[in-house]
């Protein structure tokens, strides 16, 4: 039996409407004709970023409140997350990243909402693990529930996860989380991931000024071993509903003077698009910075973003996103879906963290919960 608060969150409600411009393309009613995009190459956008990446969100469904993801007063008891009809199967998920591997992905990260509310998970690791045996496949969790699925998880082909922490301190813990959550419970599945062999355990604090500031060194001092990577990420302005302001951003100058401590060592980018500025410690760990405010990488984002509900949104601050549920589910082929997919894709000139200031703040952006981050 699952434990009383996660069945609680599980319990269907309501399907919202009218949250999140939605549109479908023209190209969607007349997609049964013969494809005129290559779809059996990587694809490339205006800027020409290639189609690398791709976030799945699984569920918009969380056990705890972030006051920067979904605050309660918004995403309260009585919020409609989606009913289960509308969100995919994990047979329609698995249908559309083999998709999205063709056209040149290759790396998959599973989110939420939180992931591992959603029943079976394993399952569609060990189906994802198996079709695409060298694509990337990642997880991120926040950890409440991790201890006791990191097992089924890494015996499905799971390899890497990243973890959210953004406090050490129970205190800090749960007024960022706003929840009765405990920071040990996310230790602990911390730690049973290390011990599996998940490697790196990625953590990923959100930094909020006056808030869990303090919280900076602690927490880049308890992962300083091989095995981590911690990342520290500027606090951004996702959604319409954490009331972000500028004066509550930490930047990566701050963050990184208040690391000065760990004698850091830059490091070389791993790829081309990585997120993160990397420091390496002398004892081997990594620690990197996420300034999508401060220095926006807009240039190198190669970042798609697949809702649980099945649209597809090419920029995490994106007001416009693609039905790919009603085309899956009214029998269009492989073929017409992939043309959709890259047609998309080769339209995108999303870059909105380099023209943030210059932006309509009241703008309808989608919510980090449905996006998963």
């Amino acid at each position: 039996m699952p434990p009383p608060e996660r069945a609680a969150t599980l319990m269907p409600h309501p399907h919202p409407t009218g949250d999140i411009p939605t549109f479908t393309s023209n190209l969607a009613k007349t997609i049964a004709q013969p494809c005129t995009v290559n779809v059996d190459s990587p694809q490339t956008d205006l800027f020409g970023r290639p189609l690398r990446d791709l976030r799945i969100s699984v569920t918009d469904r969380c056990n705890l409140r972030c006051t920067y993801c979904m605050p309660r007063e918004v995403f309260g008891p009585d919020h409609a997350f989606l009913p289960r009809s509308l969100i995919l199967s994990y047979e329609e998920i698995a249908r559309l990243t083999s998709i999205f591997v063709r056209l040149g992905t290759q790396k998959i990260r599973l989110t939420g909402g939180e992931p591992l509310l959603r029943k079976d998970l394993p399952n569609l690791v060990a189906q994802l693990a198996q079709q695409h045996p060298s694509t990337d496949l990642a997880l991120t969790t926040n950890g409440i529930l991790l201890h006791q699925e990191a097992a089924r998880l890494h015996q499905a082909g799971l390899r890497r996860i990243t973890v959210s922490l953004d406090a050490l301190n129970p205190e800090t813990f749960r007024r960022m989380s706003d929840s009765h959550g405990n920071p040990s419970d996310v230790l602990q599945g911390i730690h049973t991931a290390a011990v599996l062999g998940f490697s790196p355990v990625k953590i990923n604090t959100v930094v909020r000024k006056s808030i869990n500031e303090n919280e900076i060194l602690p927490i880049a001092l308890r992962f300083n071993q091989p095995n981590f990577h911690v990342r520290f990420i500027e606090y951004m302005d996702v959604g319409n509903s954490n009331g972000w302001r500028l004066d509550e951003v930490v930047s990566a100058q701050r963050i990184l003077e208040i690391l000065q401590p760990l004698n850091l060592v830059p490091i070389p980018a791993a790829y081309p698009g990585e997120v993160a500025t990397h420091y390496r410690t002398p004892t081997g760990a990594v620690i990197g910075v996420i300034s999508s405010v401060t220095r926006p990488f807009c240039s190198n984002c190669t970042r798609a973003r697949l809702t649980s509900d099945g649209r597809l949104f090419t920029c995490l601050f994106g007001n416009n996103s693609i039905d790919l549920r009603s085309p899956l589910r009214s029998g269009y082929s492989d073929e017409a879906l992939a043309e959709l997919i890259a047609t998309t894709w080769n339209a995108r000139s999303d870059r909105y963290s380099e023209q943030r200031f210059q932006a309509d703040p009241n703008q309808p952006k989608p919510e980090m919960s449905v996006l998963g981050g």
